[in-house]
């Protein structure tokens, strides 16, 4: 069977545009822990615009932050407004800030517990990175453990020298190096950005379902993230607890309630329920010591599979 995962560099537009989004969350976070935040991010083009919701005590300068990140030569547009008040009832009593589903996954299969072809393109684009500092995507293809086709395309590269470097990481059958030619525009300069839509690149690859909501730009009441992170958790603790090939797990919930409404796992094919964990917005903030995140971390390289808290 073959499988296929990409992974894309901290320059391209819309990882740009999480790393905004969550350095803005961060500093919210910095000057009130309790900031209700749901931040998103369009850029490029030298226009970023920011908008969303937020409650928080911390007044944060949020052009300074964007700049600071892209550049002086950009204008910004900020439409930040206050979090909903029907919402906020919802959340001040400890439930969720909103409805959804997360899903978490493992495999014994890597040291990571990440599967094999995203471990492979995340490994491959890093490691180009750190030569080429540029915009950037890798994309793997394997079958078994056999690596087939690898794609490699980064700006302010040369052909030969980019073949000869990834060579050196990764042995395939084939490899296509910047298949469309060799490129010099790139990042907001060539392209939009939005942040939340790397959302299988943030997850675990296309092979694995995701639940679907993103996770940049948000805080901890927002268990698109909070939940997902915890569903990774409990998804390498079973794996571990009951020595598995493969865990699923499948957490939802609805806005303004704290328990969530399925809480399930599949350990190597067979279901069962979730039990010994507090899947509250809060508990899940106390677990797994969300107060301590600088969630800015998180966001460049993937949310698994990187020794976080939740893992």
């Amino acid at each position: 069977m073959q499988k296929t995962a990409e992974f894309v560099s901290p320059k391209h537009p819309d990882k740009i545009c999480d790393f905004i989004a969550d350095s803005i969350l961060d500093a919210y976070l910095e000057g009130d822990k309790n900031s209700h935040v749901a931040i998103e991010v369009m850029g490029g083009h030298n226009l970023i615009t920011i908008n969303g919701e937020v409650t928080s005590k911390s007044k944060p300068d949020v052009e300074a932050i964007v700049k600071k990140i892209v550049g002086n030569d950009y204008k910004i547009i900020s439409n930040i407004a206050l979090q909903s008040a029907e919402i906020k009832q919802g959340v001040d009593k400890g439930g969720a800030g909103d409805q959804g589903i997360m899903k978490g996954y493992a495999i014994s299969k890597t040291n990571t517990y990440m599967p094999l072809e995203y471990e492979l393109a995340r490994n491959l684009c890093q490691k180009i990175f750190e030569v080429y500092p540029h915009d950037g995507k890798t994309q793997v293809t394997i079958e078994g453990n056999k690596v087939i086709t690898v794609v490699a395309s980064f700006q302010n590269t040369k052909n030969e020298e980019l073949l000869k470097l990834v060579k050196s990481i990764i042995k395939a059958n084939k490899y296509l190096i910047n298949p469309a030619g060799e490129w010099r525009h790139g990042g907001f300069d060539a392209d939009t950005g939005l942040s939340g839509r790397k959302l299988v690149i943030d997850s675990y690859g296309p092979e694995i379902p995701i639940g679907g909501g993103s996770f940049s730009g948000k805080d901890y009441t927002k268990v698109d993230r909070s939940g997902a992170y915890m569903a990774r958790k409990i998804a390498v603790d079973l794996l571990k607890k009951n020595k598995a090939k493969e865990v699923y797990t499948k957490l939802a919930y609805a806005i303004g309630k704290s328990d969530p409404v399925m809480a399930v796992a599949v350990i190597d094919g067979i279901e069962e329920k979730i039990t010994g964990y507090d899947l509250s917005p809060q508990g899940i903030y106390k677990y797994l010591k969300l107060g301590k995140v600088k969630f800015a971390d998180t966001c460049i390289w993937g949310h698994f599979g990187r020794g976080f808290e939740w893992e």
